[in-house]
This record gives structure tokens, sequence and C-alpha cells, in this order.
């Protein structure tokens, strides 16, 4: 119990965030009968520390800005453009992101649709003249959504620990990944609509039962696929609502989805031997069970953390 009020102290004392996915974002749509007109929105994250980013169009456009407004997570900023030529073959420059803030640019041309991706790095965009078939940046907004989302890594790491058996690893993460892509697509296409608040709430509570489960005594799950695919559909929810967030501006929907989607599996495969790794070691050194303790502590206290606090978030 000491141990438990211990770790719950210490998350408590720093200021622990989950799903703070909050890409900018860059819509520019083409007007239909004019020459080379165009409407954007410049979406911003107004949590994130410094400056706002600022967009830097071509020197053949004219600019106009209108009032700042906040929506979601967002300040928004819309801005008409007046260009000379068609921003096909020309460069967008995007200014002070921040280190942790990439931008997806999406531009809707009148035939065809342009996307990419700018981060601090690399934060100049250059827009094809050809036709761009596949919204490829989904694919890096995908694998960004799972490793800025601490409570969906936890809960694959605590998966891993109430398993044994290749076999059953496959299973399980299979059906974990099945059911995150139905709830995703569900909820893209307004099909089901939960609260976004209670849909993290509930994906903390999976994390706190999953703690529990590591070191049971009386055995492993016997169907532990059961169980993720149940909690999957609850983390589909939350995939869910990144994309919901940030929107999805273009006229390949169902391509932005799969390649989102995709990005998430890469980054979910890529974590898999960590855990794998450490319980090797643990085992081959008789640690194992005070492995499993650690685990199920952190673990647990991290997502009573998050219930506790979204809760409160709902209430107030």
């Amino acid at each position: 119990m000491k141990k438990t009020l211990l770790t719950f102290f210490l998350i408590s004392v720093f200021n622990v965030y989950s799903h703070e996915f909050n890409p900018a974002h860059l819509v520019i749509n083409e007007i239909e009968g004019s020459q080379y007109n165009y409407e954007a929105t410049w979406m911003y994250p107004f949590k994130n520390i410094g400056r706002r980013g600022e967009v830097i169009f071509p020197d053949q456009c004219t600019s106009n800005s209108g009032d700042l407004f906040y929506q979601g997570k967002y300040i928004n900023e819309k801005i008409t453009l007046q260009c000379a030529n068609s921003l096909k073959g020309s460069e967008i420059e995007i200014i002070s992101l921040s280190v942790l803030t990439d931008a997806l640019v999406t531009i809707n041309f009148l035939n065809d649709t342009f996307e990419g991706l700018v981060n601090v790095q690399n934060n100049i965009i250059q827009i094809p003249l050809e036709t761009q078939y596949y919204p490829s940046s989904y694919l890096t907004l995908g694998i960004s959504h799972l490793f800025d989302g601490l409570d969906h890594i936890l809960f694959i790491f605590g998966l891993l620990f109430c398993i044994t058996g290749i076999i059953n690893i496959v299973k399980t993460i299979t059906a974990f990944t099945i059911a995150h892509s139905i709830t995703l697509g569900l909820t893209i296409f307004n099909i089901i609509n939960l609260p976004q608040g209670t849909v993290e709430a509930l994906i903390a509570l999976t994390i706190v039962f999953l703690a529990t489960e590591i070191t049971r005594t009386d055995g492993k799950l016997k169907s532990p696929w059961i169980m993720a695919f149940c909690f999957g559909l609850l983390h589909g929810l939350g995939f869910a609502s990144a994309l919901i967030d940030i929107g999805i501006s273009n006229n390949n929907i169902i391509f932005s989805l799969l390649f989102f989607n995709i990005g998430i599996e890469l980054a979910q495969i890529a974590l898999i031997p960590i855990p794998l790794i450490l319980i090797y070691i643990a085992d081959r050194y008789n640690q194992l069970d005070k492995l499993k303790l650690v685990a199920s502590l952190s673990i647990g206290s991290f997502g009573f953390y998050w219930f506790i606090d979204r809760v409160i978030g709902i209430i107030i």
C-alpha cells in the first residue's frame, strides 16, 4: 500500500499528460469559379509553449486574415488568398513551430488534393505540380499519435505482461488492432459518437484493470484476446478523437484513415519488443516477480492518476 501511494505521489508531482497529440493544421480550399483564389484556416494548438506558428505564403499571393478565435484545442485564423497563379509548384513556409509540434498542410484544389507535413527541422513544403494520390502524411501522424499517447503505450506494455506464448501474443495484438480499427472508422464516419472526456476516462480505467492482472497469482488470462478486443474498442474511440481534432479535409478520407491506422500499427509493432526483452532478462535472473510488481504499480498508478484527472475534467 505504501509503495502504491508513493508511486501515485511521484506521478502527481509531475505534470503528466497523455493524448497530447495536437499537430497544427493548415487547410486551404480553392474557391470554385474564381481565378486562383483560396480560403485558408490555420489551426494552432494554444497550449503550446512559445509563439504561435505563422504561415508564410508565396510572394505571388496576397493574404488577408480575420480575427483569431478558439475552437477545441486550437486557436484558429481564417485567411483569404488572392494569387497570381495556382499554388501548385510553389512553396509554403511555416515559422515559429515548436520542437514538439508538426504541422499538417492540406490543400484542396478543385480537382485534387495535396497533403504534406512540416516540422521545425523542415518547415518549407513544396507543392507539386502533379496530382498527389495518397495522403501518406497521415502515416506519420499515426506513428506520432501512438508515441505521444503514453496511455496507449502503457496499455500495450500491460497486455504483454499478462500473456505468454507467441501465438497468444499474436492473437491478442491482432484482436486489439481489429477492435480499435472498427471504432476508429465508425467514429470518423459519424456512425457512433461518444463524449471524448468519457472515453478518455474509460481508457484510463482499462489501464488500471490491466495493471491488476499483471500480478495475478491464479495463472495467466485464459482468453486475453477477448479482453484486448473489448478494450480495443475504447482505445479506437481515443484514436479517432485525434483525427477529429485536426480534421480530415481531403477527398481521400478512406486512404487518410488507412494510412493513419497503419502508422498506429507500425508504432505498436516497434514497441512490442521492449517489454518482451525486459521480461526475458528478468526471468533469466529470477527477478520476474519483482519486475511484474514494479510494472503493476507503475502502470496502475498512471492509470489511476489519469482516471481521477479526467473525471475531474468532465465534472469541471
